[in-house]
């Protein structure tokens, strides 16, 4: 009679087991652009101000609709790629291999 048991080494965690999941159906890249984009609004604050948001290849490019808050986000750069990478390391529900997974910021 076989057991329907997990044993205690194979067991997972909800998190890992949501991760593989998205890993095995390759749904990580879309799931993990909607990760990214919760933490540029948290690292940024110009949420009400951000019109368009794209990730791929380490790049997050982000389009606002004034040049007010583009010009003082670019003076930002680097402390939000810094602060946004803190975010997600700390996010259990962001799938990632890299330990920065944002290298560079553009903002137009």
């Amino acid at each position: 009679m076989a057991s329907n048991r997990v044993s205690r080494k194979n067991a997972l965690s909800v998190a890992e087991a949501i991760k593989m999941f998205f890993k095995q159906e390759r749904l990580s890249g879309p799931h993990n652009s909607y990760r990214i984009s919760l933490a540029w609004d948290q690292a940024s604050g110009a949420a009400k101000y951000t019109v368009k948001r794209f990730f791929r290849e380490g790049r997050l490019y982000i389009t606002v609709d004034s040049s007010v808050v583009r010009n003082q986000l670019s003076f930002q750069r680097t402390a939000l790629i810094e602060r946004m990478n803190s975010i997600l390391k700390e996010d259990e529900m962001f799938i990632s291999d890299d330990s920065e997974p944002i290298k560079e910021l553009i903002i137009k």
